[in-house]
C-alpha cells in the first residue's frame, strides 16, 4: 500500500479555515481519490469524515540565471485534500512531534 498522506498543510491560511470552517488540509499523493484519502484520514486519526474536496497543482517550471549562464528546472506536481469532520470532532496535528 502506498503512502496516501504525504503531510499536515501547516500555514496561517489553512489555521484560519480550520478555526472558522473546521476543515483540515492535507498534502496527498497524486494518484489518491477522495475514498480512499477519507479511509486514511478515519484509520490514521479515530475520526469521522463528512467530505474530501482535492485540488491538484500543476508543477511550473522555473528558470536561474547566473554566471555561467541559464539553469531551467521544475517544481513538483501535488495534490491538496480539505478535509471536512464531523461538529464535534477535532484532529490533533501537532499530537504526532
Amino acid at each position: 500500500m502506498q503512502k496516501l498522506l504525504v503531510r499536515p498543510l501547516v500555514t496561517e491560511k489553512m489555521n484560519s479555515i480550520t478555526e472558522n470552517i473546521k476543515q483540515y488540509g492535507f498534502v496527498v499523493d497524486v494518484n489518491a481519490n477522495k475514498i480512499e484519502i477519507a479511509k486514511a484520514i478515519e484509520k490514521k486519526f479515530s475520526v469521522n469524515v463528512v467530505s474530501v474536496n482535492t485540488i491538484r497543482y500543476k508543477g511550473k517550471t522555473k528558470t536561474q540565471f547566473t554566471r555561467r549562464g541559464r539553469f531551467t528546472g521544475k517544481t513538483p506536481k501535488f495534490k491538496k485534500a480539505l478535509v471536512t469532520l464531523k461538529d464535534d470532532q477535532t484532529i490533533d496535528i501537532f499530537g504526532e512531534v
